[in-house]
């Protein structure tokens, strides 16, 4: 109000006519700067438009976990550290570590300078009663900004009427606490509008919000899009695999949905094999494109695996090839050269299962009768811990493919290069 009033009286004064009849209105103002918004950045390079980094709330920041970097680029300012001792006394008794404090610190550093009792106890309170963990809270800190009573209250108490109980609300905040962020009326209500309108039953609308709550930042256009692109590949609205294909293109914007659709066809898979696979499988297009290129090669091309039966069992196309496909072919390679099981095995079906499992049907059955067994899978999981990255060449670890004892000759000049370098660091000290 204050600054209208000002704008007002300012416009007055420029269409007053001078003694000469000149109007001053016409005439350049030094004041129409200061009433203007069209700044250009070159303008204001060299205009300092903050004070420089407080020395001693870079240091305290510093102590709070922050890069010396981050804490100079902040533009808070602590006037009491006592406050802020405060502040993470608090969040620390909600069982919150010094590395979630470090991160909340680092996205919110405002949190330091807030009322510890009045302002933040109430929310932590909270979140606590819901059963939100402080390491989930941790990740989207704005949260304790927002307003207690005109915004978290509400909001969850919508979420009550939408999600049913309180171990959902829990579940959905702890998913994706960032969904809470949203508007109630300009973002939850017209999302649960939309999803009812678009024919999604109440229940399902639950389980929806309950796996993918961040759906409540998305347009109700973008949300008609995304229905009409699983309608696409003949999933229905009631059935049980439409929550978990919306979930997916959540994360996806359309033409990267597109594109990804695009480079399974270019590999030569049906559309109604790729139909299949996403019903079974939706995560395989979660995948960046150099990802799905090489495993596609790697099934296709060194395993020799079927087009059909790879798109068949899409959930393979979710498991590293580095830490779990290469070291089972080298398993069953060596189980193959021994006898142990037939050359003929069904290869894809052998490859899935969890670790477990395989370890256990694979590797420690045939452990006293073939010891190479397990050193083939040590030796593979070695070289992945050392190096970070495949044990091997594809065609040398795997074990359809001959060359396996690479793996056990790079594991050797591992050892003997991380040796040489111990000694040379030793050497140095003295």
């Amino acid at each position: 109000m204050f600054a209208s009033i000002c704008r007002r009286r300012l416009l007055r004064f420029r269409q007053i006519p001078s003694a000469a009849g000149t109007d001053l209105s016409r005439r350049p103002n030094p004041i129409d700067a200061l009433l203007s918004h069209g700044y250009s950045s070159s303008a204001l390079a060299g205009i300092p438009l903050s004070k420089p980094p407080c020395p001693a709330t870079v240091s305290y920041l510093v102590s709070c976990g922050l890069s010396p970097a981050a804490a100079a680029a902040s533009k808070l300012r602590i006037r009491s550290t006592d406050k802020a001792d405060a502040v993470r006394a608090l969040l620390r008794s909600y069982g919150f570590t010094d590395a979630d404090i470090a991160e909340m610190v680092r996205r919110t550093p405002v949190l330091l300078i807030l009322d510890p009792d009045r302002i933040l106890r109430p929310k932590l309170d909270l979140f606590a009663s819901l059963g939100v963990s402080p390491r989930r809270l941790s990740t989207t800190p704005h949260l304790i900004l927002c307003s207690l009573d005109n915004h978290l209250v509400p909001c969850i108490q919508f979420l009550r009427g939408v999600l049913g109980t309180e171990s959902h609300i829990r579940d959905a905040i702890s998913r994706a606490p960032r969904g809470l962020l949203a508007s109630l009326e300009k973002n939850m209500r017209p999302t649960v509008a939309t999803l009812r309108r678009l024919g999604l039953p109440d229940q399902s609308i639950s389980k929806l919000i309950a796996v993918e709550m961040c759906v409540f930042m998305f347009s109700p256009d973008r949300i008609s899009q995304i229905f009409e692109d699983l309608k696409s590949f003949d999933l229905s609205v009631t059935g049980t695999g439409f929550a978990n294909g919306f979930r997916v293109l959540c994360r996806l914007n359309r033409e990267n949905w597109l594109r990804k659709l695009a480079l399974y066809r270019s590999f030569g898979v049906s559309e109604g094999d790729l139909l299949k696979a996403f019903k079974k499988h939706p995560t395989m297009v979660l995948l960046s494109e150099e990802i799905i290129t090489k495993k596609l090669h790697f099934y296709l091309d060194e395993l020799k695996l079927e087009l059909s039966d790879v798109m068949g069992q899409p959930v393979i196309m979710g498991y590293s090839l580095e830490k779990s496909i290469i070291p089972r072919c080298a398993v069953l390679s060596v189980l193959m050269r021994e006898g142990k099981i037939e050359p003929n095995i069904k290869l894809i079906t052998a490859l899935l299962g969890s670790t477990k499992k395989f370890s256990d049907k694979y590797v420690l059955r045939f452990a006293h009768n073939v010891p190479d067994v397990v050193k083939a899978y040590e030796d593979c999981m070695f070289a992945i811990i050392l190096a970070s990255k495949a044990c091997c060449d594809f065609p040398k670890c795997s074990a359809l493919m001959p060359g396996y004892p690479s793996c056990m000759a790079r594991r050797a000049a591992m050892s003997s290069g991380i040796q040489t370098e111990t000694k040379k660091e030793e050497e140095c000290k003295h």
